[in-house]
């Protein structure tokens, strides 16, 4: 059903008739040739005036003052606002005045788009301005945009409701404009990474995003039917199976931006959709790949903000290498001070029920020590710190510790309070991968949605022999939440999921 049109909205089309019957295209073809930014003119012309004797420049009609034959007004491009000044005389240079008369002071609306030709001046109030020569329309605006109003420093209907601003973020773009900040940066996070990674020689590479087998975490997948090949697919949940595939093939380094789909709830930290970065490196154990996460994360740190220092929430996070190291049992006897270490999964249960956990048949040893780690000690982790050597039960991708039975080599980065890496020494061992496999396959039977797939082709892969490997996989949405000091996932998503809006 198409929406109703408004009175506001029925106006600005009424507006766009007029336009074409003065032989106005309100949506021109032609390009408009930029030559600068608003942006590059508040920086820099009062040090270089000489530059700025023809400028042109395009952006949203924000703001206008109407003064007879002359105006001001204020136009919004990608990176910030101006002022210019508009006179009857100086853009009609004939005696049709209908340019001004007419089109800029009754036709145009605020929320056009419109190029302007002139030169830059500072006014008698030191405000640095614009004196536009010509006046171009580049796209007429047909629904009003949410301004705030401001009266005695009180700001009225800002557009700050969340659900409004997360379904219409074009307009949370053009009229919260400091948002953009964030995606700015999010773009330097992945730039950051991306540079450190080639530098040193790993390659970038691309997956699958439809798989016959859903692997490489534990996690619902989305399920959907391929009709050609009249077989079920899934969004894949995680990459880690298809570049360790890449690692047998000889690569020694490889990794991937990767989005990645898993069915389960939405929340403050949770998408269905998001982005996943994974990293592979043959010859490396999850020491190394400690090391190497910290070099990332300050690194990264300080090509977003330019320090090492972030606040986040109510607490100043410090980036700076190195991270504090606990065990998981060492984490849980600190924070819980109960000892996990030789208790069997009724133990673990009955103290799990005891800290107000929900406990349930198919859980199983390694989901209740996550449960009762998650309960006890993951919310005291604010400043960068590595948990390690994880239950085996919890890892069925990840090779056994080395010293310690029961164990794995594996470790999680938490930052105030929350996990934002994941990272294994790579089990390449295809006998035990497979017996790994069967005991999710045990889980699964158990009721267990999350458990993974048998998956014999990536056993295969194993069987042509895979060098010892450590990978990394580190939430990018996460991390960038931890950087610009965001609460909410959404926040640092263009376009989060959604429930479908009523009327549309």
């Amino acid at each position: 059903m198409e929406p109703s049109i408004n009175e506001q909205q029925r106006l600005r089309r009424e507006s766009l008739s007029e336009l074409r019957s003065l032989g106005i295209d309100p949506f021109p073809a032609e390009l408009f040739p930029i030559n600068t930014t608003a942006q590059d003119i508040l920086s820099n012309f009062e040090s270089n005036p000489d530059n700025y004797k023809e400028v042109v420049i395009a952006g949203r009609l924000m703001a206008r003052r109407i003064m007879g034959k002359a105006a001001f007004a204020v136009i919004q491009d990608s990176s910030a606002k101006i002022q210019i000044y508009v006179n009857r005389d100086e853009i009609c240079t004939e005696e049709d005045k209908t340019l001004y008369n007419t089109v800029f002071k009754k036709l145009l609306d605020i929320g056009d788009i419109i190029g302007v030709k002139g030169y830059v001046f500072l006014t008698k109030t030191g405000e640095i301005s614009i004196h536009v020569s010509s006046l171009t329309l580049l796209s007429k605006c047909l629904n009003p945009l949410p301004l705030p109003k401001e009266k005695d420093g009180v700001v009225y209907d800002a557009f700050t409701d969340p659900e409004a601003r997360y379904r219409m973020r074009y307009v949370d773009l053009i009229v919260n404009p400091e948002k953009k900040d964030i995606f700015l940066k999010r773009s330097r996070l992945v730039q950051s990474l991306r540079n450190l990674f080639n530098n040193k020689g790993y390659l970038e590479v691309e997956t699958p995003i439809l798989q016959a087998i859903h692997g490489g975490a534990a996690a619902r997948p989305f399920k959907t039917h391929h009709n050609a090949l009249d077989m079920p697919l899934y969004l894949r949940i995680a990459n880690e199976l298809y570049l360790k595939r890449l690692i047998v093939g000889g690569f020694d380094g490889v990794y991937e931006f990767a989005k990645n789909f898993r069915n389960e709830g939405i929340d403050r930290t949770h998408n269905p959709e998001f982005t996943g970065l994974e990293i592979y490196v043959a010859y490396k154990d999850y020491y190394w790949m400690m090391d190497f996460v910290e070099e990332m994360i300050e690194k990264a740190a300080l090509d977003v903000n330019g320090n090492t220092d972030a606040q986040v929430g109510d607490n100043k996070i410090s980036f700076a290498r190195p991270y504090q190291r606990l065990t998981m049992a060492e984490a849980i006897k600190n924070y819980a001070n109960f000892d996990i270490e030789g208790k069997s999964e009724e133990e673990l249960g009955q103290f799990a029920k005891s800290i107000g956990c929900e406990v349930t048949s198919d859980m199983g040893t390694g989901k209740l020590i996550d449960e009762i780690f998650g309960s006890t000690a993951e919310g005291h982790l604010i400043q960068p710190t590595f948990i390690t050597d994880y239950p085996i039960e919890m890892s069925p991708l990840t090779k056994k510790h080395r010293e310690k039975e029961g164990l794995v080599e594996r470790f999680e980065l938490f930052v105030n309070g929350k996990e934002i890496a994941n990272a294994y020494s790579e089990l390449n061992d295809p006998i035990d991968q497979k017996e790994r496999f069967e005991e999710q396959l045990k889980l699964a039977e158990r009721g267990d949605e999350e458990a993974m797939a048998m998956d014999h082709d990536f056993i295969r892969s194993l069987e042509y022999g895979m060098p010892p490997t450590s990978g990394l996989g580190i939430g990018i949405d996460r991390l960038t939440m931890m950087l610009t000091n965001q609460s909410s996932i959404q926040e640092v998503l263009f376009f989060p999921q959604m429930r479908t809006e009523k009327g549309l």
